[in-house]
């Protein structure tokens, strides 16, 4: 079955120059194995393909349960010199949360529908 990303996790964004910062925390253990394993740097470029122009790298953070990904030449030369709106990446992380990635149809949603 397909999951959006914020039913596994929750995520922070900001920027550096003219690269997105985002943050990847998954809410259980079970859950931070499947972001691990499906939510590449090529997967999170595909997602963003609209506005990453640069190459995506991933930080794995296993104590956090998080990965944090660097999406380069993403803000349109950064908030200081592009008309975008949102130069700085603060909406990054709520776009990512929007991805959609396949889970084993036996994982567990709880009543909230968060992934354990």
């Amino acid at each position: 079955m397909k999951v959006k990303l914020a039913r596994l996790a929750h995520a922070r964004s900001g920027d550096k120059g003219d690269g997105s910062n985002i943050g990847l925390i998954a809410y259980s253990d079970e859950g931070y194995e499947l972001l691990r394993s499906r939510v590449t740097s090529e997967a999170v470029k595909a997602h963003f393909s609209a506005i990453c122009k640069g190459a995506v790298d991933r930080y794995e953070v296993p104590n956090l349960r998080a990965l944090n990904f660097i999406l380069h030449d993403s803000l349109g030369g950064g908030g200081t010199e592009s008309v975008i709106t949102d130069a700085q990446g603060k909406t990054h992380g709520q776009g990512l949360l929007l991805m959609e990635i396949d889970v084993p149809d036996d994982f567990e949603l709880d009543q909230e529908g968060i992934g354990h």
